[in-house]
């Protein structure tokens, strides 16, 4: 993690897990969130700086315990190689303010499983995130 991230401005209004998984990098215990099984239409934004990530009709139900999009609005998200638990894998950050969100996953086969347009996987922390209803 990096000292530009624990120096970042927060919002105040922020739960204490919240800031353990937008700022610490920490991630929410699976089937917990509070997003995980929403299918209500809408926009999910960072819960950190409100910067729409991800619309409603992109989420889709993986089974992995967090919740799951083949895509996000477009330049709204930061990539970097996350190397920290023996694995390699790709870090999704908000763009805006760098909260951690979660990690993706390429070539799990959910374009052929669930007919999805793109074989990719966000896998997402519903605590770093807020849903605003369209």
């Amino acid at each position: 993690m990096s000292n530009n991230n624990k120096n970042s401005k927060w919002n105040p209004s922020l739960t204490q897990e919240q800031l353990l998984v937008l700022r610490d990098k920490y991630t929410e215990r699976p089937h917990t969130g509070a997003y995980l099984y929403n299918k209500e239409e809408g926009i999910y934004h960072c819960a950190n700086c409100n910067s729409p990530l991800y619309k409603s009709d992109t989420k889709f139900e993986s089974g992995c315990g967090w919740p799951s999009f083949y895509e996000e609005i477009p330049n709204s998200l930061k990539y970097n190689l996350d190397s920290s638990q023996g694995m390699e894998r790709v870090e999704i950050c908000c763009k805006n303010c760098d909260g951690h969100l979660g990690h993706v996953f390429k070539g799990e086969g959910w374009d052929k499983q669930l007919g999805l347009p793109k074989d990719i996987r966000h896998c997402v922390n519903s605590a770093s995130l807020k849903f605003k209803h369209k």
